[in-house]
């Protein structure tokens, strides 16, 4: 199966306390994707010396549920459900379903 959603695409969270935003997707885990600058909590964390690392409060991004986006489509400026679809020399890409193809 292949995935709709990958690394590096430009995404709009669709529901939740984060409707409406963008950003791009840092990681994909499993059916859970890490979207920059979005669904930002706070982590209280201990000092690790030996990471270099100071202990405080440090926000960072936690996870969305991958139904929870869509790829945005910058031709139509909002966000669009993809699909997949084998070309004629038999490589597999991903379209909007309005047709246009997201990888060239």
């Amino acid at each position: 199966m292949m995935n709709r959603i990958r690394k590096g695409d430009n995404v709009v969270v669709i529901t939740g306390k984060n409707k409406g935003q963008r950003g791009d997707v840092l990681r994909v885990d499993g059916d859970r994707v890490v979207v920059s600058n979005v669904n930002l909590v706070k982590r209280h964390t201990k000092p690790n010396p030996q990471a270099n690392q100071p202990g405080g409060i440090v926000e960072r991004e936690a996870s969305i549920h991958i139904s929870n986006v869509q790829l945005f489509n910058s031709a139509t400026n909002k966000g669009e459900r993809a699909g997949t679809k084998t070309l004629e020399d038999g490589r597999k890409v991903r379209v909007f379903r309005s047709g246009e193809v997201v990888d060239a």
